[in-house]
C-alpha cells in the first residue's frame, strides 16, 4: 500500500489478510458476545437500540490479543508501526461498533439539530474533541495516533458504513495549528476549539469528497487522526446478520506534542 495515497487522501483500504482472519475467529466471536453483557447494554447501546457503542469494550490486550487469540496482525496495523511512527506502541482496548437496520434513531437527550447533524451528516466529527461543560465547548480530550477498522460481520455497503472526508485532515491540521500552536501543549485541553472546528468542518463539507468505505472481514481500514469521518445511516434494503454491522476499531493514544506533527 502507498504512504503517499494514504498522506495524500487521508485513508486507506487493506486487502483481505489471512493473519487477520485467523485472529478474528476468536476476537471475533469475543466482540460479539460483548453486546449481550447487562453492563455493556446499559452503558453502550443507544439510539433506541440501532446502535451499540462498545467504546473500549474488547478485552484485548497491548498487543491485540484476546483471550488467547494471540496478538493482532494485520497489513494495516504494520503499516501504522512503519509509516505513521506508531512502532512497537500499545494498542488501546478495541471499541466494538455495532449498528442495525434503522440506525440512527434519536439519541437520548439529544436535541433535533443534534439528530439532524446525525442523520444528514453522519455526525461527522475528529476524534479526541469532546462537548465540555454546560456549553458544550469542543475541547481535545484524547490524542489518539490513527484509528484502525475491522470488519467483523459480512454486510452490503449501505449497512451503516463508515464515510470519511478524503483529503480531510489538511484542512483540520491548518485549523488546530493555528488555534493550538500559540499556547503550551500542555494547556491544550483548556482551548476552546468549538468555532475553529465548526468552520474547519464547514470547509471539508464544501471542497472534499465524502466517500463510503466498506470492508469485508479480513480486510481492514486505516484513517489519518485528523480526517473528518462519520458514520452513515443505515441504506433501505441494505442487509446483514442478525449480529448487526460489526465493526472494530482501535485508537491508541500517542504523546500529545506528536498529535499536530506530520505523518
Amino acid at each position: 500500500m502507498s504512504a503517499e495515497a494514504f498522506f495524500d487522501r487521508g485513508w486507506l483500504l487493506f486487502e483481505q489478510d489471512p493473519a487477520l482472519l485467523d485472529w478474528l475467529k476468536i476476537a471475533g466471536p469475543a466482540a460479539l458476545a460483548t453486546r449481550f453483557d447487562p453492563k455493556m447494554i446499559r452503558d453502550w447501546l443507544l439510539c433506541e437500540g440501532t446502535w451499540f457503542v462498545g467504546v473500549n469494550a474488547l478485552a484485548n490486550d497491548a498487543s491485540g490479543a484476546v483471550e488467547g487469540s494471540g496478538p493482532l496482525t494485520a497489513h494495516a496495523l504494520e503499516f501504522a508501526r512503519s509509516e505513521l511512527g506508531f512502532g512497537d506502541g500499545a494498542l488501546d482496548r478495541a471499541q466494538v461498533s455495532i449498528c442495525y437496520p434503522g440506525y440512527p434513531k434519536p439519541r437520548e437527550g439529544e436535541t433535533p439539530a443534534s439528530f439532524r447533524f446525525r442523520r444528514d451528516r453522519d455526525a461527522a466529527h475528529v476524534d479526541g474533541l469532546h462537548p465540555v461543560g454546560p456549553e458544550k465547548q469542543r475541547r481535545l480530550e484524547e490524542y489518539q495516533g490513527f484509528l484502525l477498522a475491522l470488519a467483523v460481520t459480512e454486510t452490503d455497503a449501505g449497512a451503516a458504513p463508515l464515510v470519511v472526508w478524503e483529503g480531510s485532515h489538511h484542512i483540520m491540521r491548518a485549523a488546530f495549528q493555528a488555534a493550538l500552536l500559540e499556547h503550551a501543549v500542555e494547556v491544550w485541553h483548556e482551548v476552546d476549539l468549538t468555532q475553529v472546528y465548526q468552520a474547519a468542518r464547514r470547509q471539508v463539507f464544501e471542497t472534499c469528497t465524502r466517500v463510503v468505505v466498506h470492508a469485508r472481514p479480513g480486510e481492514a481500514y486505516l484513517l489519518h487522526r485528523l480526517a473528518l469521518h462519520g458514520v452513515s445511516a443505515w441504506q433501505d434494503g441494505a442487509t446483514a446478520p442478525e449480529d448487526g454491522r460489526v465493526i472494530l476499531y482501535f485508537r491508541p493514544e500517542i504523546d500529545r506534542s506528536d498529535w499536530l506533527r506530520k505523518p
